[in-house]
């Protein structure tokens, strides 16, 4: 599974509007191969930050099906006036525990 996390500067003022595109956006995501699930995150220190975090199959999905989709296109064009600058966007993998973890380290 991938996790896929944009880190989003809004407007001053234009909060509720972007929260209310990306609710509307869902069915963009929803509809999207390889899409999972995904969650809006607002910054406590900074209530301009968010953070959209979606989980996909594999990253072939967000980076070859969904970036140059007709969905990421409408999303942008949804988006536009409420952001400050490009969103920031990274692809993350789970790291898995050490196999040889039987115990605390003093």
């Amino acid at each position: 599974m991938i996790l896929q996390v944009a880190t989003l500067m809004v407007r001053p003022g234009c909060e509720a509007a972007f929260e209310r595109t990306i609710a509307q956006a869902e069915p963009l995501l929803r509809d999207a191969a390889g899409y999972l699930s995904h969650e809006l995150r607002r910054s406590v220190d900074n209530g301009q930050h968010y953070a959209l975090l979606v989980e996909w199959r594999r990253l072939e999905d967000p980076t070859l099906g969904w970036r140059p989709s007709a969905g990421l296109v409408s999303l942008r064009q949804r988006l536009q006036g409420l952001l400050q600058g490009a969103p920031e966007v990274e692809n993350f993998i789970a790291v898995p525990a050490p196999a040889a973890a039987g115990h605390l380290a003093d």
